[in-house]
This record gives C-alpha cells, structure tokens and sequence, in this order.
C-alpha cells in the first residue's frame, strides 16, 4: 500500500502572521510522487499474500497489528490534553460536550460573487445562535472567488458574510471547494469552475476526469495534473495553494481573531476525497455502481508507466467495470470471483487508490504549509458510499476509489494519512440507520459509519461528521447522536469516544419552521448534554492550538499494516441521551407516520 510522495519538501515557515511564504516545490517532469515499491519484497515479506509483479504486494491482510485488543484500544483513542481540573459534576459532563454547526446555503454567496439576502441571513444566523448553535459552516467556491482570471481573486463578499457571523457570535469552519456545484444528489444550484479553467478544458479536455466511453466530467480537475504546468505554467496543486494562501491573507484578521475553528480542504467532487464516480449529470442513478474515472490522457499514460515497471508492459485499464447503473454481479470486474480479485484486479485497485491517497496527502501538505501557526484546524472530507457496502465485492466504493473490502481495511489508509497533517476526518450519512435503506442494493450506512470512525480514532485523529440528506425527525437525530457518542455519555468526564463536531446540512426556510426547529433546538441541547452553550473548546477537550507543521511521512510497512482489517469499535444500540417522544407529542406522532412510511418504502425496494 503506497500513498505518501517521496518527492515533497517539508520546509520551516513562519507562522500564520506572516503573509509571504516561499513554497518548495516537487518536480513532475523528474521525479514523479508516488512510494518506490521495488524493495518492498525484502523489506514486509511478511506482509504479504499476493504478488503484483515486482511494483507492489497488496491483498495486506497482514499478520502485524500496531493495536491491541479493542477493550484497551479505546481508552487510548483520545490524546491526552492539558485541561482544567473537573471539579464539579457539571463540568465533568461538559467533558461530552459535541459543538454543532449549521451549514449555510449553497448559494448564500451568489454566482456573481454577491452577498445576498444580507438581512435574511443576518436574521437566521441569530436564530441559530439563539438555539445555542456553536457556529457554521460555509463553501468558499473557488470558481466565485477566482472567477475573473488566474490570480486575480475578488474574497469580498466572503469577507463581509465572515464578519457578520462573527457578529453574530458564532464560528466558522470554510470549505475550500475547488469543485463545481451542481450534478451531484442535493445540489440545488450551478456554480461552475473559473471560465478561464474551463476554456482549457475546450482544447484539453483531459484535464478533467474522464470514464471508459470518454465521458469529461467538468466538476474537478483530474488529479492526473495535479503536478503538470498546463494553467498557464502552474499545476493544479500551485493553483489549490495559490488558492489557499491568498484566502489565509485576506482573512488574516479574522484567523487572529480566532472566528475560524477548521479549514476543510476540498480534495475532489462534492470536497470529498473520491473520484466522482456516480454523476447525476452523466445519467447514474441509485443504486448503480458507478463507473472508474481513470481514462484520461495523463492517468492512462501513468497506469502504463506503472504496469511496465511491474513486469506487466501489456496491462491495460479496466474494460470489465460496467456501467453507471450496473449492479455488481452485471459486470466481469466485481462479479463473484470476478477480475478486483485476480492479480491484475488487484493491482489496478491498488494503483487506483494509491493515486487517490497520493493526491490528498499532498494538497493537505500544502495547506498546512499555508495555515501554520494559525489557531485553526484542517479538516478533510470522506464520502458515505453505503450501497453495496455488504456485498462482497464492495464495488461503488471501488469505483470511487476506497479499497475497501471484507478482508481489507480502506479507511484507516486515509486516517493515518490525516493524521499527518493534524486534520479532523469529516464523515457523513451520520443520520442513516440500516432498516431505512434498500435491501437489494445491500445498504449498509450504520454500518460504515462505525467502521470508518473507528479508523480515525485507531488512528487518535478527532472524527467529525455530517447529515447526508436533509431530515428533520427525531428518528434521524437520535442516530446522529448516537454515532456522535456511540458508548453514551460519562458522567465522571471524557467519554470513551466521541466526535470532535457535528454539522448539520443545512441551513433553509424548513428548518426553521416552528415544529421543525423546535426539536432541532433540541438536538443541540442533547448534543451539549443538556448543557448551555460553551464558548471554551478546552473545556470539552477541543483545544484550537496553532497548527503544526506536518509530521514525516510514513514506511511503506506503516500504511501496509493499516490495511489490515480489524473489527470497528462496539456502538451502543441507542443513543442514551435522546430526544423522546414524551418531549413533544406533535414531534412524536410526526415520526410515528414517517417511520411508518419509510417501512413501507422499504417493503417495496426489497
């Protein structure tokens, strides 16, 4: 399992007051990123049990495991923070205090680069506050901001939406989102790449990710440029950092000011670390499978510099994946017995996600370059591909570039990864419980959501998370704070686990009519264990410190070892601080008829 760049520079910055910062760069033509894997054989023998011809062992159910049994693991989870003594009993139940945030609208900055709807906003804003709302969350679109032309980016819009939400005494976490809105499930508006991307797009339509039959897709850069001067001499990496850094020094006074808590850094379609493998836009629908994004120009050409120096000069990309709508067993590749298990499968997947993990680690290395010494966090996103996660073949999760399987751990790659760089893994589908899915798709939601926070804290990262679809019943919100607490609450101080954050998506006009806010409020209480707001992360072991710099990069037997699967952590079945329907009889009869509903929804998909 190859992940990390032997070609990235970790240079001493100045701290996050200081605006100039000088960037080391890799260079692509020379040496490309990407772990040697020719001495693997001698150095983890004993990690393998498939030979891929030389250029890498995969399969990696190793017999090496850096944890111990799940009982002591979980004690361990949680770094060990300098705090204030607990010294009263309310205290010690802050210690389970979950901030929540409230994702803001899509298009609350307009595609012209326009603050809108101002006293709207400014309204809302302090009705969240008002239901103790600990802060918001905001996409800063790369193509609103950077519209105009290479370099020439206009933050002022964004600027005035931040200091009102300071005003408005909440937080702010900032998406970098380097993708397009519009084409994905939820997307309620268009706001495409910068004009002057897209126009190099039109006589070089692979710089964007591409599927067998030659469909582009227009939503993010292909991270097969990440390192190729194709922008007018830049990379798309220079392009994101150029991005970033111009965002930290327009935002500078507001970073001392201590209004942002996480920087999330948006590393492919919809900000998550994926391939986009299921556009609505290109016809997918639920649940297909989804197709391999890998058939551009530059991706190609890599595969087969990749094959050869394996032995395997005559391996070529997948021509077995299927279609969008395919369902696994329709397809050879993730049939039963199908090509994901045979020697050239597993090669091709290994290389698949390996690029994948390759192109988040090194953007994150930027950004952390960019926001050293700054009281903020990183954070990075991971998508909740549910369907088909119990069928063996795990295939939409392939196809989007997780390597997950029953006998191999493709989560925990990325946490360790994330760990690097001191970066909170954003999880979501958190409001999903397995009875509301298909049976037939082989849904599973719960499920992956205990295996992939478990990642993270074996890995003692802090795991936030989100909502994947709009809901307002109690039924979802009890989910939410079960998977946010999943061992219950301890009255004595620090739970066993518990989440760094939730945030709630999204923002709108239903969320804050009466009945629907009313338990929402509620939501936030329980997520603050009946406590009031509290303005003091350390209290709730969240301390905001400085960021660090970037810790070294790990041995191949180091994200070879994290591929071995081991059972998640246990979650309790219910939450044990929920809503209940004593709290409101309105709220419980409405949930009454909607789980009646979703039953018989169920009924049908079977």
């Amino acid at each position: 399992m190859s992940v990390l760049m032997t070609n990235l520079v970790r240079s001493n910055l100045p701290g996050c007051s200081e605006h100039q910062i000088g960037f080391q760069r890799s260079n692509f033509l020379t040496k490309k990123p990407g772990v040697d894997f020719s001495d693997i054989n001698s150095r983890s023998r004993h990690l393998e049990q498939q030979n891929v011809a030389g250029y890498c062992r995969i399969n990696c159910s190793s017999s090496i495991s850096r944890t111990q049994a799940v009982s002591s693991e979980i004690s361990s989870t949680t770094p060990e923070l300098k705090v204030e003594e607990l010294d009263s009993s309310k205290e010690k139940m802050l210690a389970n205090y979950v901030p929540v945030f409230v994702m803001l609208p899509l298009d609350v900055i307009t595609g012209d680069n326009v603050f809108a709807n101002v006293s709207k906003i400014e309204k809302q804003l302090k009705q969240l506050r008002e239901a103790e709302v600990d802060g918001v969350m905001v996409d800063v679109w790369w193509g609103i901001v950077e519209a105009n032309g290479p370099k020439v980016y206009d933050w002022g819009a964004y600027k005035s939406l931040f200091e009102l939400v300071k005003r408005c005494g909440l937080k702010l976490q900032a998406i970098m989102s380097f993708h397009r809105c519009g084409g994905n499930v939820g997307d309620s508006v268009t706001i495409p790449l910068p004009k002057w991307i897209l126009e190099i797009g039109e006589s070089n339509p692979d710089i964007f990710y591409t599927d067998q039959s030659g469909n582009r897709d227009t939503e993010y850069l292909t991270l097969g440029v990440d390192n190729l001067p194709l922008f007018g001499g830049r990379t798309a990496i220079e392009i994101y950092t150029d991005y970033m850094k111009s965002f930290r020094e327009n935002m500078s006074d507001l970073l001392e000011a201590e209004l942002l808590s996480d920087v999330e850094v948006g590393l492919g379609p919809a900000g998550e670390l994926r391939y986009p493998s299921y556009q609505e836009n290109l016809g997918w629908k639920f649940p297909g499978i989804g197709e391999f994004q890998c058939y551009d120009k530059y991706l190609k050409a890599e595969f087969k510099e990749a094959a050869t120096l394996a032995g395997h000069p005559e391996w070529e990309l997948p021509d077995d994946g299927g279609k969008y709508n395919d369902k696994p067993g329709d397809t050879g590749f993730f049939r039963p017995k199908g090509s994901y298990q045979n020697e050239k499968g597993k090669f091709f997947l290994t290389w698949y996600s390996n690029k994948l993990l390759s192109h988040g680690d090194q953007i994150l290395d930027e950004a952390n370059q960019v926001f050293l010494g700054c009281k903020v966090k990183l954070a990075a996103k991971v998508s909740g591909i549910h369907w088909w996660y119990k069928d063996e073949s795990h295939a939409t999760e392939l196809t989007s570039g997780y390597y997950n399987l029953n006998d191999r751990e493709g989560y925990r790659p990325i946490a360790r990864i994330l760990s690097r760089h001191y970066a909170i893994l954003n999880f979501t589908c958190l409001e999903m419980r397995n009875s509301e899915q298909s049976r037939a798709a082989k849904c599973a939601p719960a499920d992956l959501v205990q295996q992939v926070l478990s990642a993270g804290w074996r890995e003692n990262i802090e795991v936030a998370g989100e909502n994947a679809l709009p809901r307002y019943d109690k039924t979802a919100y009890n989910q939410m704070l079960k998977n946010a607490r999943p061992n219950g609450v301890n009255r004595d101080g620090q739970p066993k686990l518990r989440m760094s954050g939730i945030t709630y998506l999204r923002l709108s006009d239903k969320l804050l009519q009466q009945e629907n806010f009313k338990i929402f409020k509620k939501i936030v209480k329980k997520m603050h264990v009946d406590q009031e707001f509290y303005p003091v992360p350390t209290k709730y072991y969240y301390p905001i410190v400085p960021l660090e710099r970037s810790k070294p990069k790990f041995s191949v037997e180091e994200l070879l070892e994290a591929t071995e699967p081991v059972k998640p952590f246990p979650f309790d079945a219910e939450t044990d601080m929920g809503i209940d329907d004593e709290d409101d009889t309105a709220g419980g009869l409405a949930d009454f008829l909607r789980n009646l509903i979703n039953q018989f929804i169920s009924i049908f998909k079977r």
